[in-house]
């Protein structure tokens, strides 16, 4: 059966072949976001553990499909010195602008508003960057997260007090930012892959080692690489409080630019792989800032930092895993 389907694609055209191997990397990527349906608990610890482990895979993939196979394509292209010692030069630009992206992105966001609290199960949570958890029932001024207030009033005006929080309550706050730069984080790491596929099945005849047995090869590397990657999206949504279903929906929404970019990556193929070593580290810098900035610090505000860290020894492992037994 699986031959039949490698004989069948392998006669439609390089645009046909593309779109057909992005499509299943994002089913893939669907695939792994629905293992949310398991996880139904908006638990805390759940959230916390989910960041530990969108960490570490985020952290592998970083190296082993971005970071390693960027410096790969810019030392075989010629470009950068004779033995491609200079390869570390598009690399290093990419990795620093995508850090740089998800910086200002960061900045700018508060200004744009909260897109995720309509989404929420609790539209009552609201955006209160003047306080952080101190490791008690209340809060204090510092790191931002979101904060349920209890409102009193003695007319119509709703009047916010200082804030109070039931054990619930507090489980259930988390910084909308983080979330939605996880998201953002994810889905531009998406973005290369999906170009690489394309490039791959446009390329094919261009040399010895373009054929169509690699880059189909690539596309379900990539696939399989996706598989906790949707996870890793779906389930701190889940922890967070939104539906099990609205998680999901974002969780292979991430990997829904993959067929769009591998469709671009077979048309424009000769000006797409020159671009793949930028595009690639561009990914891998938005990816470690979010971790390092965003991802790492909100998985430790709870109490939950130790099965925060072992979480993502577990993504790692399991991204690492993917990565290196698929070639």
């Amino acid at each position: 059966m699986l031959l039949q389907i490698t004989v069948m694609i392998s006669s439609y055209g390089p645009v046909q072949q593309a779109l057909l191997g992005t499509l299943f990397t994002w089913f893939l990527t669907a695939a792994g976001s629905a293992l949310v349906f398991v996880f139904k608990s908006g638990k805390r610890k759940i959230l916390d553990g989910s960041l530990g482990f969108a960490a570490g895979v985020m952290i592998a993939a970083s190296y082993w499909s971005l970071l390693s196979p960027a410096i790969e394509m810019a030392s075989s292209s010629g470009n950068y010195g004779e033995d491609g010692q200079y390869a570390f030069v598009p690399v290093a630009f990419g990795f620093g602008l995508g850090a740089l992206f998800v910086y200002f992105a960061d900045v700018v966001m508060p200004y744009l508003g909260n897109p995720l609290t309509s989404l929420a199960e609790n539209p009552k949570m609201e955006d209160a960057s003047q306080y952080q958890h101190n490791g008690t029932d209340s809060m204090e001024k510092g790191t931002p997260t979101l904060i349920q207030r209890r409102k009193h009033s003695s007319d119509s005006t709703p009047v916010h007090s200082d804030p109070v929080f039931t054990h619930e309550e507090q489980e259930k706050n988390i910084s909308w930012k983080r979330i939605l730069l996880l998201i953002v984080a994810i889905t531009v790491h998406n973005i290369p892959e999906g170009l690489a596929v394309g490039v791959g099945f446009g390329a094919i005849g261009k040399s010895a080692s373009a054929t169509f047995e690699n880059a189909r090869n690539l596309a379900i590397g990539i696939g399989i690489q996706n598989f906790p990657e949707g996870l890793a999206v779906s389930l701190p949504l889940r922890g967070a409080g939104m539906s099990v279903w609205k998680s999901f929906w974002y969780g292979q929404l991430s990997g829904m630019v993959e067929p769009i970019a591998g469709v671009i990556g077979a048309y424009a193929v000769v000006i797409a792989e020159p671009l793949l070593p930028y595009a690639l580290a561009f990914a891998a810098g938005a990816m470690i800032y979010v971790v390092n900035d965003d991802i790492i610090p909100e998985a430790q505000t709870s109490g939950n930092g130790r099965l925060a860290s072992w979480m993502s020894i577990v993504g790692f492992i399991v991204m690492m895993s993917l990565d290196v037994g698929l070639g």
